[in-house]
Order: structure tokens, then C-alpha cells, then sequence
């Protein structure tokens, strides 16, 4: 069998939500739930502490599945890869195409939306080995994005990095909130600051809950 197309769950314009669907509950609401703390020491942080690669559902890890949702003219192979497509990327809002391959795989990555280290550092090390594994394969914490702006962001936090394209930053620290309210996760100060700052813009903006 060769490439087919993939029916997948297409990505919306920019300046649209992500999640399929969003609960009733303002962003700014629950940001006001979350502790307000310190970063934990990083000590002892690392990946394998989350996950040991991606998780699979059936054929496909999580990694081609989050590509299936967010590109757009999506080809996969007959298994389950993504081979190629087209990202319209939420970080930069620019086009990005994706094909798979030694040198190209890393124009899109998945990101996580809360980074892990960050995690770590803000209520994680405190969670199951169960929970962390969920953490780290949750579609909610999960966004596919463009190589290079993910490497910008590393593992900061919203007071060191938002996304440039600001009609995603609503969105963005939408996401953050969520995943931080579903595993009792904390905010610093200053993340909780910027987070606020941002929902200026969107003071109606609604959870998302995938």
C-alpha cells in the first residue's frame, strides 16, 4: 500500500480554538483556584521520570496522533505515520511544511504545552509515576508546533515566553491553566502574573478540555 489520505480532525485558523471542545468555565476563574507558589528545586528532573517515549493507542504513538489532529493535508503511511502535511503553526502563525525524514522530522514538534521540567518544578514530583505518564501524554498538554519557536521555548514558563503569534496567546495560557488545574499543578508569581496580563485581551476566554 502506498500513502493514503487521513480523514483527520482538521486544525483550525489561527485565531481559533485548538481544542475540540471547551467547558463553561472562564480561564480566569480557575487561574484564581491555582496555588500561587515557588518553583521547586529541579533536582532530581528527568524525562524517563514522566515518560519513556510516547504512548500508543493501537498502532499509532502520540506523536502521529497529535500530527493527524493539528496539520492539515495529512498523508500517513500503512500504519499509522505521518509522512506529510501542513501545519498551520499556532506559536508563529506561519506555514510550515512537514515532511518526514532525517533532515526534516524536526521542522514540527510536539511540544508540551506545560513543559515537563517545568512540571516537575511546580507540583509533579509530588504525582504518581501513573499520573506523570498521563501528564506527559495528555492530547490537553500536547500541541504540534514549529521546530524552531519550540526550541526557543524550552521549558519556560509564561513569564519567560509566549508565543510570538499573539492571537494564539489567549489560547495558549488557556491550555497552561487547564493542564495545570487537571494535575494539581501550582503557578509562580510571576507565571500567574503573566498569565493575567494576557486574559486582559480575553477576560471570556473558556477552558479547553482536549
Amino acid at each position: 500500500m502506498g500513502r493514503r489520505e487521513f480523514d483527520a480532525v482538521k486544525p483550525p485558523v489561527i485565531n481559533q480554538p485548538i481544542a475540540t471542545k471547551q467547558n463553561s468555565s472562564s480561564v480566569t476563574s480557575v487561574l484564581e483556584s491555582l496555588p500561587v507558589k515557588g518553583k521547586s528545586p529541579k533536582t532530581g528532573y528527568a524525562r524517563t521520570q514522566f515518560s519513556n517515549g510516547w504512548a500508543k493507542v493501537s498502532e499509532c504513538d502520540m506523536r502521529n496522533i497529535i500530527l493527524r489532529r493539528d496539520l492539515d493535508a495529512v498523508q500517513v503511511d500503512e500504519v499509522c505515520k505521518v509522512v506529510s502535511g501542513i501545519l498551520r503553526d499556532p506559536y508563529t502563525g506561519r506555514e510550515v511544511a512537514f515532511t518526514r525524514g532525517a533532515g526534516t522530522s524536526a521542522d514540527v514538534q510536539i511540544d508540551h504545552v506545560v513543559a515537563l521540567s517545568n512540571a516537575w518544578q511546580t507540583g509533579a514530583q509530588q504525582l504518581s509515576v501513573e499520573r506523570r505518564y498521563a501528564l506527559a501524554n495528555d492530547p490537553l498538554n500536547l500541541i504540534a508546533a514549529d521546530g524552531k519557536a519550540n526550541q526557543q521555548k524550552s521549558d519556560s514558563d509564561a513569564a519567560s515566553w509566549l508565543p510570538s503569534n499573539k492571537a494564539f496567546r489567549c489560547q495558549y495560557v488557556a491550555r497552561q491553566i487547564a493542564v495545570k488545574q487537571v494535575y494539581s499543578l501550582w503557578v509562580t508569581p510571576a507565571e500567574k502574573s503573566a498569565m493575567e496580563t494576557v486574559l486582559l485581551r480575553c477576560p471570556d476566554q473558556q477552558m479547553p478540555v482536549q
